[in-house]
């Protein structure tokens, strides 16, 4: 369940200045085999100090072939190494494919997508875009990628290659900051911006479904559009970079909260393997477990995957911030334990039930 497979890097292809593609060669490709849309959980030792970070695979279902992109971040370890320092023919690890932002396809149906992305938020959007258009032919997918500048953007040449190939069935509007012949596509991703879109460009009555990937405030602010403009809860699919504000505010807060509070007793399942020990009541479930020796899988400890999914089996946990699992995954019990903090006395959680 958290275990970690080698891949070799077989090519490295820097797409803009400070962006790369990784193209990986598992020893186990039936372990990677993916559905578009998917993310992989790397680790890497730096100074003696592991590192685990997700990235998306923005190959399709039928390039057979596996690929990431990594933005290099300031202050990034993994993406600047990713960026400077990776080589080809070097071993890299990472957890088989995971992650829910897709849906499922239909090659008889004829349906139309929406897709937002910002910045490195195309690499997850590029793979369902590709494999949407070649597996469901009568489907057409529309394209609104935010990006500072020209020379920023991810991915270019081959997003023009595919419209050209699927010409009339795929849409790509370009947003930038600056540098736009037209105010439209000039400016930040905002609700204002979405409404002009929708009134002048965008059908989304007509949409089935909108992905969005890209920064916090530009998702969020997408997703209220969409609500607004006739889309249902259901019909967006997210997939959010890092810790929201919201969630970093939260756990605050609930540190202050369990001060001079009573511990919990918590049992934690990990292949079948049980371990009870004490926590605090302001401590995350996945903190607790890790300071206590066990290896409860877990990658970006923010809400935002689903790596660190586990069962309430006893006891009760308060979840501050889910970006990962669906409202019936939640009714039936799920949470995510990186962000779950025990109310209860006594826990008992379940990382085998999925």
């Amino acid at each position: 369940m958290n275990q970690f497979l080698p891949l070799t890097v077989t090519d490295i292809h820097h797409t803009i200045r400070d962006a790369v593609v990784l193209t990986l060669e598992p020893a186990d490709p039936a372990a990677f085999a993916f559905t578009q849309g998917q993310y992989l959980t790397f680790k890497q030792d730096f100074d003696g100090t592991e590192l685990r970070r997700n990235y998306s695979i923005c190959a399709g279902l039928d390039d057979d072939v596996l690929q990431i992109g990594i933005k290099r971040v300031d202050g990034g370890a993994f993406s600047t190494f990713a960026n400077t320092r990776l080589k080809v023919g070097d071993t890299l690890h990472a957890m088989p494919p995971q992650g829910k932002f897709f849906t499922k396809l239909e090659p008889d149906k004829a349906k139309n997508y929406l897709g937002f992305a910002g910045g490195s938020g195309i690499t997850p959007v590029l793979s369902i875009l590709k494999t949407v258009l070649k597996r469901e032919p009568h489907s057409t997918f529309t394209l609104v990628y935010a990006n500072r500048a020209v020379n920023t953007v991810m991915f270019r040449e081959e997003l023009e290659d595919l419209k050209n190939r699927y010409m009339g069935r795929l849409t790509i509007i370009h947003m930038l900051e600056s540098g736009q012949d037209i105010d439209l596509f000039t400016g930040r991703v905002d609700q204002e911006k979405c409404a002009m879109l929708f009134k002048h460009w965008i059908d989304v009555k007509n949409m089935d479904t909108a992905f969005i990937c890209g920064p916090e405030p530009m998702m969020l602010a997408v997703s209220e559009s969409l609500k607004k403009h006739g889309l249902e809860p259901d019909q967006i699919k997210f997939e959010l970079f890092s810790e929201s504000q919201q969630g970093q505010l939260a756990k605050q807060e609930m540190a202050k909260r369990s001060e001079g509070q009573r511990g919990t007793q918590v049992t934690v399942i990990i292949e079948g393997a049980q371990r009870t020990f004490e926590m605090t009541k302001g401590q995350s479930v996945l903190e607790a477990a890790l300071a206590n020796g066990q290896d409860a899988p877990f990658a970006c400890k923010a809400g935002v995957c689903s790596t660190c999914m586990g069962k309430v089996i006893e006891g009760e946990v308060e979840m501050l911030s889910n970006h990962a699992l669906e409202d019936y995954e939640v009714e039936r019990g799920y949470v995510l334990t990186c962000q779950s903090y025990p109310l209860s006395d006594a826990l008992i959680i379940d990382y085998d039930t999925h």
